[in-house]
């Protein structure tokens, strides 16, 4: 397997060309989870403009090529264009371009701070920001302190525990696998005949890694269409030219 890639277990259903659901350990299940914490703006970033869904990617760019002139001097484009991403992810697999913010672990406070216990309420991550009580500019660097955590043995880091394996559904359901909820989704999908199952193992990638983020924002099938993306495409093709078919006749 190569660096910085996840072995993934499929299982296929060939008749309907269609992933039926995923087998993986906690890497993966951790980079699915993982997408929760990204930004909009970091999404909008990794996924250009012709691959984004609706108008976000417009969005992106008026706000990108918009002049200084109509910007509040308050405000700063980058806390929107490149948006701090959250640094606790050093267990989980790099499978997205690396994202890099503006400021991804600075935070500010008012100079008045050490003589004003109402000041000291306020941390910006803006160092144009007014403190809210004395108005003055929020420019004094600050260090985020995060809580030392305890020690554990049992701590792998990421967000699930390795110990089991996980079952990814094609429209991403995730749960323990288990033998019950392998023939419920089998039946869930009227599979009767199992010789038309394939088992398939791939490696996931940057490349898989993003377009999983684009799937999973506008599918329902997110593994068949990432996976199976050219039998997808031909199904549905044939699929089009019977309904055309059908409307002639």
């Amino acid at each position: 397997m190569a660096a910085n890639t996840v072995s993934l277990k499929l299982l296929v259903d060939t008749a309907s060309q269609r992933v039926l659901f995923a087998e993986s350990g906690k890497d993966f299940v951790d980079f699915l989870f993982n997408i929760l914490s990204l930004p909009t703006g970091a999404v909008t970033r990794l996924l250009t403009k012709q691959e984004m869904v609706g108008s976000l990617g417009n969005l992106y760019d008026s706000l990108e090529n918009m002049s200084d002139t109509y910007i509040q001097p308050s405000a700063n484009k980058d806390t929107l264009l490149n948006p701090v991403v959250s640094n606790n992810t050093a267990n989980v697999p790099p499978l997205l371009p690396i994202i890099e913010s503006s400021n991804p672990s600075e935070i500010y406070r008012c100079r008045n701070s050490y003589r004003s216990s109402t000041c000291s309420l306020y941390v910006a991550t803006d160092s144009k920001s007014l403190c809210p009580s004395c108005n003055n500019v929020m420019s004094q660097s600050a260090t985020v302190v995060n809580p030392k955590k305890k020690d554990s043995s049992t701590d792998e880091g990421g967000y699930v525990k390795g110990v089991i394996t996980y079952m990814i559904s094609d429209d991403l359901v995730v749960r323990p696998m288990s033998a019950i909820s392998c023939i419920t989704l089998l039946n869930k999908f009227n599979v009767k005949d199992v010789g038309v199952l394939e088992e398939k193992t791939i490696d996931v990638g940057t490349d898989e890694g993003v377009k999983l983020l684009k799937a999973s924002l506008q599918s329902t099938a997110v593994l068949t269409d990432v996976f199976l993306e050219k039998k997808a495409g031909e199904s549905d093709h044939v699929s089009d030219i019977a309904g055309i078919h059908s409307i002639v006749i």
